[in-house]
């Protein structure tokens, strides 16, 4: 197991940018796949970004991708979201997730380690 620990949210202008962080402790960082996804009021939680052990390969949601870009820092423990040209529609908690494994997933219920949560919040 291990704990993560998100931060980074807040409120921003539509255009704006935001960068979240995850640090991560009790475990081998490295063997992890991270992962970032969001949640919405009253919607379900959906997948925003993943990438794989070595930090050389991503996954983004079609929604995200072009402007969002998730990196990793495995000396330092911590997986990166970094938010450009941010919409009204991100709005949302941000969740980081790790999954031990050699293969990269967007699948929500195969993450079984998350942390608390992180607001973003876009608007005027």
């Amino acid at each position: 197991q291990v704990h993560l620990v998100e931060s980074g949210g807040g409120l921003v202008q539509p255009g704006g940018s935001l960068r979240l962080s995850c640090t991560a402790s009790g475990g081998t960082f490295g063997n992890y796949i991270m992962a970032w996804f969001r949640q919405a009021p009253g919607k379900e939680r959906e997948f925003v970004a993943v990438i794989n052990r070595s930090g050389d390969s991503t996954i983004y949601a079609v929604s995200v991708k072009g402007r969002f870009t998730i990196s990793r820092d495995n000396d330092k423990n911590m997986v990166m979201l970094q938010m450009n040209a941010l919409k009204h529609e991100d709005t949302a908690a941000y969740y980081c997730a790790a999954r031990q494994s050699r293969t990269i997933t967007i699948t929500t219920d195969l993450y079984d380690n998350w942390g608390q949560g992180t607001q973003v919040t876009v608007s005027s």
